[in-house]
């Protein structure tokens, strides 16, 4: 649970008020989500949204914290040295892509905190992103040096593969209008799965065969 302001001795309530602004913020920004709107989306009131948040400027940061806490989960805590190279590079790319598929939201709030140049986007640069890109970056150097994958640029590798994991869901809305069909429906979401994964196992394959 995101850290609020007060004790939350109604978790429910709590996190349904953080799903509300999740959506809110990504949508509207900082400056245009109205905490009515919010409230009333989790089927709470304003009332209950400053006892548990403070006031809106936190519930954002309350979102922020709460979404990368569980990126870090789904990505870094899942990583075992044990596996080979590519088993974890993969592993990485899978949660990753999971993680945005359940907030799709999240690509829009990034962008928004970019865009603003607000201070958060420079701890999240610090504690996440450049963590994620380090992370994929060195398991290919790992993956090259064991002859797992191709001597391939791991940066530019590392780039690759988190940009065309973000871009599908952060233009999910507007693709989806070129390809005529929702891009966020179940079996739209496990299509580019599929597809990411073969591009990445087929371009990181030593000799054009499929990494091993």
């Amino acid at each position: 649970m995101a850290r609020g302001r007060r004790r939350v001795e109604d978790p429910a309530t709590a996190r349904r008020i953080l799903a509300a602004a999740e959506s809110h913020f990504a949508a509207q920004g900082l400056a245009g989500a109205r905490t009515e709107e919010i409230a009333t989306a989790a089927h709470a009131n304003k009332a209950m949204l400053y006892y548990y948040f403070g006031d809106k400027r936190r519930l954002h940061r309350a979102v922020l914290e709460n979404l990368t806490r569980q990126l870090r989960s789904s990505v870094f805590a899942p990583m075992k040295k044990k596996l080979s190279p590519r088993a974890r590079f993969f592993q990485c790319v899978n949660g990753y892509f999971d993680f945005l598929a359940a907030h799709p939201n999240y690509p829009r709030l990034v962008q928004r905190q970019a865009m603003e140049s607000r201070p958060e986007f420079d701890g999240m640069m610090k504690r996440l992103f450049r963590p994620l890109h380090r992370e994929f970056a060195r398991t290919v150097e790992e993956g090259i040096a064991q002859g797992e994958f191709r001597g391939v640029d791991s940066n530019q590798i590392a780039m690759l593969t988190i940009q065309m994991t973000t871009s599908y869901f952060a233009t999910a809305a507007m693709l989806g209008r070129v390809a005529g069909r929702d891009l966020l429906a179940p079996e739209a979401v496990a299509a580019r799965k599929r597809a990411l994964l073969d591009f990445l196992e087929h371009g990181l394959a030593v000799n054009g065969e499929k990494a091993r």
